[in-house]
């Protein structure tokens, strides 16, 4: 029973840090309202067009503001008080799903006006999240880092499994209009919980926003090996060994699955990821936490290679799919905490853009790559190819950033508190 327990999710955070608690709590409701959203504007753009290029456009106006944008957020989360800006941004998002909301009203909106506010809802939140996550370790002591960013892991995949099917029921059941509205006011918790916690200052001396922080921000990703090596063997693992874009023509044409395969696919890795999250109480204990990344990656590649090469079984396609899910939930707790720590409080806005930047755009750009080698080779020969040259990048990337192998979360931590001279949570 011990032994199980050791395993299970660490709560200690949700059980200490009252702050932590409020944001996490109210963001969890948030979550779950935006996989409404997330659901209901392609569907609406699919309804209205008829055509799947309308979804792909979508994709792309909501993936260049991220892009464009996220370096000047993490900058501003740098300089102001990031609960005061997380206030703002969480507005911005609730008025953006309320404007779908009315438009929705009225019947037949010109699908301009859709792209337009998921362009601006896409920029509000390429400032929002950098100030999310760089907020995190000034809510919990330095000790519990790792397991807060684990329950966050956690609340955002219980939101990717559980929101997406309340979307689908809401939409069927109560319409568009009132699918949108209720995501505009499941905002309310997080707005409530930002209100409710003391305020998160930048400290004295804070760069002001503008392109000398923004740089200032990527001088310091470079000169930091860890923090580049983190950056790129995600890279490695998302354009190589992401099939997402390949399930409905693995579920249709190899599995032969029909449309519900289409579904089983997508949310595999997601139930993986969350069950791995569940089961990262061990996490605050592990201090070599970048061998702690390699083994995930691996593992991964691993499972998305085996993946492929089971298309003989589905239920044992989808094993594995959740297997490599849980490998990748481990890796970004892993390497969100590395970056965490490593990052002094004045540049972890700017630096957690950083991040937010590899992990928004790397699993983009591997669509593109698993498309362009399944036209050339066939889907399955894509999604395996993809998998093995995960590991080879892997290997790579552990030869040439062998800091990453080296860290020791305890040495690190200690070295840049002795020289930052900062206090615990900050």
């Amino acid at each position: 029973m011990s032994r199980l327990g050791g395993l299970a999710l660490d709560l200690r955070p949700l059980q200490l840090d009252r702050d932590f608690r409020l944001v996490w709590a109210g963001q969890l409701v948030s979550n779950l309202g935006r996989q409404v959203t997330v659901i209901a504007l392609p569907f609406q753009l699919y309804v209205l067009t008829g055509s799947p290029l309308a979804i792909g456009a979508l994709a792309l106006v909501q993936l260049g503001p991220l892009l464009a944008f996220s370096l000047a957020g993490g900058a501003i989360a740098d300089a102001v008080d990031r609960r005061r800006l997380l206030l703002v941004t969480q507005l911005g998002l609730a008025a953006a799903s309320a404007i779908l909301a009315w438009l929705a009203m009225l019947g037949s909106p010109p699908v301009w006006a859709l792209y337009v506010v998921a362009f601006g809802a896409a920029t509000i939140s390429a400032i929002d999240q950098p100030a999310r996550t760089s907020a995190i370790p000034r809510l919990v002591p330095r000790d519990r880092l790792a397991p807060a960013i684990a329950i966050n892991q956690a609340g955002f995949q219980t939101a990717a499994v559980v929101g997406p099917a309340i979307g689908g029921l809401l939409i069927a059941s109560i319409g568009l209009p009132a699918a949108y509205a209720v995501d505009a006011v499941t905002f309310g918790a997080s707005l409530a919980a930002l209100f409710a916690i003391a305020p998160i200052p930048p400290f004295h001396g804070a760069a002001r926003p503008g392109l000398a922080a923004v740089l200032e921000g990527l001088r310091f990703a470079r000169r930091m090996p860890v923090i580049l090596a983190t950056f790129v063997v995600d890279l490695d693992a998302m354009i190589f060994g992401m099939p997402e874009a390949l399930f409905p023509v693995l579920a249709l044409d190899v599995f032969r699955a029909g449309p519900m395969g289409v579904g089983f696919l997508a949310a595999a890795p997601a139930a993986g990821a969350l069950i791995g999250a569940l089961l990262t109480g061990w996490v605050g204990r592990v201090r070599m936490q970048g061998r702690a990344v390699v083994f995930a990656v691996g593992a991964w590649g691993l499972a998305i290679t085996a993946f492929g090469l089971a298309t003989f079984s589905f239920p044992l396609a989808l094993l594995l799919l959740a297997v490599a899910g849980g490998a990748d939930v481990l890796s970004a707790v892993f390497r969100s905490t590395i970056v965490q720590l490593a990052t002094p409080d004045g540049l972890r806005g700017r630096v957690s853009a950083l991040h937010l930047m590899v992990v928004t755009g790397g699993p983009r750009v591997g669509d593109m790559e698993a498309a362009g080698v399944a036209a050339l080779v066939g889907a399955q020969a894509s999604v395996v190819s993809g998998g093995v040259l995960c590991l080879l990048g892997l290997a790579v990337v552990a030869w040439r950033l062998p800091q990453l192998w080296r860290y020791d979360a305890h040495v690190g931590a200690a070295a840049r508190v002795g020289a930052l001279g900062e206090g615990a949570g900050t």
